[in-house]
């Protein structure tokens, strides 16, 4: 969470050893990696914990479904020496946490499971009315506000480094608000809109994690250089397309950015446990994710539900079929 160690599935925490939920609260807390200072702002937020568990494994499952096809799959495994360097992975995993945890918080104010925020402020939108109709929206404006507090993101870092950890989290944040919507509903005789209710909502955190893959693919490779205009350091890449003038280009508020270029990921090292194994499309992805080494063929039988059928009442009677099934894994 504070960007300098991996992101770890936690244990479950169960029921609190505490004798109140103040107690369970700040137990769950402890059991988080976090700076001091975000251990602080953790203990005087109930709910916060929670909410932050909820964020990391969303941020961990969708990247691991992004990858699923990829060399590098986002696995736990080598994550702390990734986190270390500035490769276009660790770009996304800096902006696909950070979504999470923006998504997460808005979620969990809307769901009332964080006691310092509840329904989006939006003008017009009153909160009594919206849990009345059972429509609150998703409260980004709180997310986003606590979240650069809670990332302590104030103090802009000076090394080349830095800058780019800041920019990828800030594309991750970007990438939920680009997915806001605001949705409505009527309330009236036969249907009729003589009075509607609006509020925010968040698009879907699969959207986002595809957004986000897809900047990853057009990643830019940044360096470090001097605005005379303004006398200090800024990201710059290479000259794009129509881009005129002597400076280098800056990149986009939405770009990821990166300052090395990747390792392969077909053997394993500190970084991943490598491709062996894997199991793939021979017709998509075999030939990249092996690397050139080839894949073994495995044929089993697989069982599955069929010929279903409503039964009165009410269950549903399915039976038993088994075909065969044809794996394609990475030789070593």
């Amino acid at each position: 969470l504070t960007g300098k160690e991996a992101l770890t599935q936690f244990p479950s925490l169960g029921a609190p050893g505490g004798s109140g939920p103040g107690q369970g609260h700040m137990k769950q807390c402890e059991l988080l990696q976090l700076s001091r200072k975000q251990r602080r702002l953790c203990r005087r937020e109930p709910g916060l914990a929670e909410t932050l568990r909820d964020a990391i494994r969303l941020g961990i499952l969708e990247c691991q479904f992004q990858f699923r096809s990829e060399r590098w799959n986002c696995s736990l495994e080598g994550r702390p020496s990734l986190l270390k360097r500035g490769f276009k992975e660790t770009a996304f995993l800096y902006a696909v946490s950070s979504a999470a945890l923006t998504h997460s918080l808005a979620r969990a104010c809307s769901a009332g499971r964080m006691e310092r925020c509840t329904c989006d402020d939006s003008p017009g939108l009153e909160n009594r009315k919206a849990w009345q109709w059972g429509v609150c929206g998703d409260n980004l404006k709180y997310s986003t506000k606590f979240l650069k507090k809670f990332l302590g993101q104030k103090r802009i870092g000076k090394d080349l480094r830095a800058k780019v950890d800041i920019h990828n989290t800030n594309v991750g944040i970007k990438a939920v608000k680009n997915g806001l919507k605001t949705t409505c509903k009527c309330h009236g005789v036969s249907g009729s809109c003589a009075v509607r209710t609006c509020w925010k909502q968040l698009s879907p955190f699969h959207e986002i994690g595809r957004l986000l893959k897809l900047r990853y693919d057009d990643a830019v490779k940044v360096f470090s250089t001097t605005n005379d205009a303004v006398g200090h350091s800024e990201l710059a890449g290479p000259h794009r397309h129509g881009h005129s003038g002597k400076q280098p280009a800056l990149p986009r508020p939405t770009d990821l950015v990166y300052v090395e270029d990747s390792p392969s990921f077909c053997r394993p090292s500190k970084y991943s446990l490598g491709t062996a194994g894997r199991t793939c499309s021979r017709e998509g992805n075999c030939d990249s994710m092996c690397c050139g080494r080839g894949y073994n063929t495995q044929s089993r039988l697989v069982t599955f539900s069929c010929h279903c059928q409503v039964q009165w009442c009410c269950y549903v009677e399915c039976q038993q079929c088994m075909q065969e099934e044809v794996v394609y894994s990475c030789k070593q």
